[in-house]
């Protein structure tokens, strides 16, 4: 094989294993008010699927504590590709930071996010009726409180049931060890109140859940979500389901995402084609 046919092997090879995004750092937030910090994070990129007309869209938060995380890493562009093979969009949002960002600024940006993405996916061929939120970790705990407490999303304009439904992997229910620290609490010191998604869990006409984490998860966060399920359930949401994934941890639980027969990666595809009745 000639250099020239080498060369152009490996760069197939190379473009193939490594799709990039279809819309690299567009900014979900503008306006002359954003601080620098804002206007470095508050950026996303959209995956879209093969199928260009009327498909489902993901809109995916990293994890990393609320501390750390960055769309830009291998993981997560890699369960973006992988979703969107599946047939969805995928729209993976920056978010700003703890320590440099403080509650509630990281809530506020990923509402952000999901409002781009209901008023922006119809120009790229996106139903606007099926746009889902989920994510994995301190993402999960992002879009159990964009659902789940609604004043996030009317500051944008929108409400919770415009999102289709939610899709947290290994969330944190209570409210997250961060938020905790940046009030100088412990984060071995339990607490539920405007912050923790439990807060929330007899809000009635909440979106369709599917909360999924693992069955060898961190301490106390299987046990977190299966706690969150019970209430809600107990308050008379019908549309809420837990499923624990078997031979997994907490990063696996979300990493393996990325492979295809993954069996969180088929709750999720399957999730986003039920049809759904209201609650």
């Amino acid at each position: 094989m000639t250099t020239l046919l080498r060369l152009a092997a490996f760069t197939f090879l190379s473009a193939s294993l490594t799709a990039a995004a279809d819309l690299t750092h567009v900014p979900y937030k503008t306006g002359d008010s954003l601080t620098s910090y804002e206007k470095q994070r508050c950026l996303l990129d959209v995956y879209l699927p093969p199928e260009k007309k009327d498909f489902p869209t993901l809109v995916w938060f990293h994890g990393g504590g609320l501390t750390g995380g960055n769309k830009d890493a291998d993981s997560t562009k890699k369960v973006a590709q992988g979703l969107a093979k599946s047939g969805m969009a995928v729209v993976v949002p920056n978010y700003r930071l703890s320590p440099q960002a403080k509650y509630p600024a990281y809530i506020e940006d990923a509402a952000a996010a999901v409002a781009w993405a209901l008023k922006n996916i119809p120009q790229h061929g996106g139903d606007a009726k099926r746009v889902f939120v989920g994510g994995h970790s301190a993402g999960a705990y992002l879009t159990l409180m964009v659902g789940m407490d609604a004043h996030y999303l009317a500051a944008q304009g929108l409400k919770p049931q415009n999102i289709a439904g939610l899709l947290p992997v290994s969330p944190q229910v209570m409210t997250h060890y961060t938020v905790r620290q940046e009030r100088g609490i412990s984060k071995f010191s339990v607490t539920a109140d405007e912050a923790a998604p439990v807060f929330y869990a007899d809000v009635k006409n909440l979106p369709p859940m599917l909360v999924l984490c693992a069955d060898k998860d961190m301490p106390a966060r299987a046990e977190e979500s299966a706690y969150l399920v019970a209430l809600m359930k107990g308050a008379g949401n019908k549309r809420v389901s837990l499923q624990v994934i078997a031979d997994r941890n907490h990063g696996s639980v979300g990493n393996n995402i990325a492979n295809e027969g993954d069996p969180a990666r088929e709750a999720i595809v399957k999730f986003m084609q039920e049809p759904r009745a209201a609650q």
